[in-house]
C-alpha cells in the first residue's frame, strides 16, 4: 500500500494518528509545512484542498516560492561493500552507476503501479 495522495497536482503523504485516531496528511515539496487530518479518505481530500489553499494564499502574500527547486542531484551514504556491488551490477548491465541507480530507484518508486509518478505542480 502506497501511503500517498495528490490533492490539486501537489502529492501528500498519509499517516495514521493512532493519539487522535485520524489520518494525517503532510504536502511533500514545499517550502514549507502544510498538514491536514480527517477521519476518512473524503475528509483528507477536503482538508488537504483547505490546507494547500491557505498554504499558497501565505506564499503569495509574503512573495515566497510555495515548490522547492529539486536539482536532480543528492548524496547518498551507503556501506563500501554495497558500493562496490553497484557498481559490478551496473558495470555488467553496460550502464553508468548513475543510470543504474536512477533505474533502481524509479523501479522503487514505482512499485506495482508501473510507472515512475510525475510530480506535476499548479502554480
Amino acid at each position: 500500500m502506497i501511503n500517498q495522495m495528490t490533492i490539486n497536482g501537489v502529492k501528500a503523504v498519509i499517516t495514521y494518528d493512532p493519539d487522535l485516531d485520524q489520518f494525517r496528511g503532510e504536502f511533500v515539496g514545499l517550502n514549507g509545512g502544510a498538514d491536514f487530518y480527517a477521519s476518512d479518505v473524503a475528509g483528507l481530500k477536503h482538508e488537504g484542498a483547505l490546507s494547500l489553499k491557505v498554504f499558497m494564499a501565505a506564499c503569495q502574500e509574503a512573495g515566497i516560492q510555495p515548490f522547492k527547486a529539486f536539482s536532480g542531484k543528492f548524496n547518498v551514504r551507503i556501506p563500501a561493500e554495497l558500493h562496490a556491488s553497484i557498481v559490478c551490477a551496473a558495470t555488467a548491465q553496460s550502464k553508468s552507476l548513475n543510470q543504474w541507480v536512477a533505474e533502481a530507484l524509479g523501479r522503487e518508486v514505482r512499485g506495482a503501479r508501473g510507472a515512475v509518478p510525475e510530480v506535476k505542480h499548479q502554480h
